[in-house]
C-alpha cells in the first residue's frame, strides 16, 4: 500500500469480509482474529482484485517496510531529518544497515539510495509542479546539502535542469506505484 486510497480499499475489503482490524497502514495491517486458512485466501483473492497482494514471505515483508519507511520521508515528512537516512532505517526497522541494504538490491535489483533518489526527483516535480516552493526550499525541505547537489540529481535522472523543467508544460511526472 502506497497511497491512503490504497489503505481505504483494504479498509473496505476487511469490513466485506467482516473482518476486524485494529491497524491499516502503508504496508500492514493488524488484525484482531486469527484467521483460518480458508478467510486468508478469501482475503488474498478480495486484496487482488483490488490491484493489492497479501505478502506472507518476511523478506518481501521486510522490503515493503523499507520502501514505507522511504515513502513516508520523502512524500509526507515536512520535517528536516536531523539522522542520515541509513541510521533513520535501521532504527526504524530494528535491522542493520548492510543487512536491509544487501536483501533490498538483491530483491529489487537496485540499490536502497537509487530508490531514494527516484522518489526525491518525483517529489521535487512535484513541488516545481506547486509552484509554492523556491529551488532553494525544496532543497532544503528534502535535506539536500545545496542546489547544486540538488540541481544535479535531478539532471542526471531526468536529464533536465529543474528550471528547464519548471518551463514544462508536460511536467513529466510518474505515478508513485512506479517508481522503483
Amino acid at each position: 500500500m502506497v497511497s491512503a486510497r490504497c489503505k481505504l480499499a483494504v479498509k473496505e475489503v476487511l469490513k466485506k469480509l467482516e473482518i476486524h482490524f485494529i491497524l491499516v497502514d502503508l504496508g500492514e495491517i493488524e488484525i484482531m482474529e486469527n484467521l483460518s486458512i480458508e478467510e486468508r485466501d478469501v482475503l488474498k483473492s478480495e486484496l487482488l482484485l483490488c490491484g493489492l497482494e497479501l505478502m506472507d514471505d518476511k523478506r518481501a515483508v521486510l522490503i515493503q517496510k523499507i520502501k514505507n519507511a522511504i515513502f513516508t520521508m520523502v512524500h509526507e515528512s515536512d520535517q528536516e531529518m536531523k539522522v542520515n537516512f541509513s541510521s533513520y532505517l535501521s532504527d526504524k526497522l530494528d535491522h542493520d544497515y548492510t543487512y536491509l541494504s544487501n536483501l533490498f538490491s538483491e530483491v529489487q535489483g537496485t540499490t536502497i539510495e537509487q530508490f531514494v533518489i527516484a522518489h526525491k526527483v518525483e517529489r521535487i516535480k512535484e513541488l516545481i509542479s506547486y509552484g509554492e516552493l523556491t529551488i532553494t526550499e525544496i532543497a532544503w525541505k528534502l535535506n539536500y546539502s545545496s542546489i547544486a547537489h540538488l540541481s544535479n540529481q535531478f539532471k542526471k535522472v531526468t536529464g533536465l535542469s529543474p528550471s528547464h523543467f519548471k518551463n514544462l508544460k508536460n511536467k513529466l511526472r510518474k505515478p508513485l506505484e512506479e517508481i522503483g
